[in-house]
């Protein structure tokens, strides 16, 4: 689909989404035990798609299906009460497939450990029912061509008794997927208001614009908001929290811990697939060098080390994702525990996300380099399209840039400087 191409025009008054045939009542165990199959499924032709740039919406429509976009639904609301290192454990699977697929299911991951956090929020039993049902959240909160990041030009505006919504958003990961998209905006007193809408609603215009070299089908573009019409229920923090709840705060720092951990499961994913492609490409396409002792390029060993290596690298990724994610199950469980010592817990997930970070960019960026010296100069063809994962690995390292985790764990162990830990945001 061409740079700016709309993949999405006006639809329906209220934008229901659609009620989707779906497993009733699975339990945790069922969804997980269909993973395996599901990730194979979605990688037949995955590195085609990327070389053709195909947004893949039959995979999201699948996905709708299976139970796996309401895994971390609490068992109260009707859910199979997955818990937080489930979820990035699919997003790990689910990279090691597509790593745009994985990537483009952060915001609606992260709206469900809204859910999980507040379950009897008056939010979590609206939405609850409808994302059960196979709906989708996604979220456009960045815009580009500001002095600096995070500062917006797209507002909120009183006509009446509804509102206006007019802007353009950039960086909307998943959004062209989604069912509802929210958005942050200045309202008429200057403050920042969050709304969230049916994607589909008239004045919503997802494009497919993103031009990064990676992460080609994640739908990271942007979002024309002309007019949008807007109800008074439909803004606000959704309801997930009382103002004044005293954990509102570990809350969105949990939550964006959460999000960042996100994009390392779905590099864990990546060097997933790099180890994989490694073993097929040696075992069915390469050849010995000419002065190898070994009539084979599998019975080589020096490539014999390679593959090695990058088994060993993707293990070493694999436990420090895994890790870190059981840390956020902790912090999970002691906000919804209103724990005594909830400060402590909930830095220490933040201060374990932010060493992850660091050394799983590195750790990812060797693998990727690695899988091109199982070969000679084939092993550079773009039918293999190995380059794929060092450009989508490096793409990820992009956001919150792991030599910014460097400087803020440096500055809290020098100094005991936490402001970046307390302020909990994503960039």
């Amino acid at each position: 689909m061409p740079a700016s191409e709309s993949i999405f025009s006006a639809d329906t008054e209220g934008g229901t989404p659609t009620a989707y045939a779906v497993p009733s009542g699975a339990s945790r165990e069922e969804i997980l035990a269909h993973l395996p199959a599901i990730v194979a499924e979605i990688a037949q032709g995955a590195a085609e798609r990327e070389r053709r740039r195909e947004l893949p919406f039959p995979i999201f429509e699948r996905l709708r299906q299976t139970g796996l976009t309401w895994l971390r639904i609490p068992k109260s609301l009707g859910g199979p009460g997955g818990s937080l290192s489930d979820q990035i454990e699919v997003t790990c699977a689910l990279a090691s497939a597509d790593s745009s697929v994985a990537h483009a299911l952060r915001s609606h991951f992260g709206f469900l450990e809204s859910i999980a956090l507040a379950p009897e929020s008056k939010a979590a039993r609206r939405y609850a029912p409808l994302i059960l049902r196979g709906a989708l959240m996604g979220g456009a909160h960045m815009e580009i061509n500001t002095p600096r990041p995070n500062m917006l030009r797209t507002r909120l505006t009183r006509k009446g008794d509804r509102y206006r919504l007019s802007g353009h958003k950039y960086y909307a990961t998943g959004a062209a997927y989604a069912d509802y998209t929210s958005f942050t905006a200045l309202n008429d007193e200057g403050k920042i208001a969050s709304v969230l809408v049916p994607a589909h609603r008239e004045g919503v215009n997802i494009l497919d614009d993103w031009d990064g070299m990676g992460q080609r089908m994640s739908a990271s573009g942007s979002v024309e908001l002309a007019d949008v019409d807007v109800a008074p229920e439909e803004i606000g923090a959704h309801g997930f929290f009382e103002h004044g709840d005293s954990t509102a705060g570990f809350i969105q720092r949990h939550g964006a811990t959460r999000a960042q951990l996100h994009l390392m499961a779905v590099v864990c994913g990546i060097v997933r697939n790099i180890q994989r492609d490694a073993i097929d490409y040696v075992t069915k396409r390469a050849r010995s060098a000419k002065h190898s002792a070994s009539e084979t390029a599998r019975g080589d060993h020096f490539v014999q080390s390679i593959v090695g290596e990058i088994a060993a690298l993707s293990h070493a990724v694999d436990v420090l994702v895994a890790s870190t994610a059981r840390s956020l199950d902790v912090s999970a469980q002691a906000i919804l525990d209103r724990a005594v010592n909830l400060d402590d817990i909930v830095l220490k997930s933040q201060i374990e996300n932010s060493k992850t970070q660091i050394v799983v960019g590195r750790l990812a960026i060797q693998a990727a380099e690695k899988i091109f010296d199982t070969g000679g100069g084939s092993a550079t063809s773009q039918k293999n399209n190995f380059d794929r994962h060092w450009r989508n690995i490096r793409t990820l390292l992009n956001h919150n840039p792991a030599f910014l985790r460097g400087r803020v764990l440096g500055d809290y162990y020098l100094n005991g400087v936490r402001d970046d830990f307390d302020e909990g945001r994503v960039f």
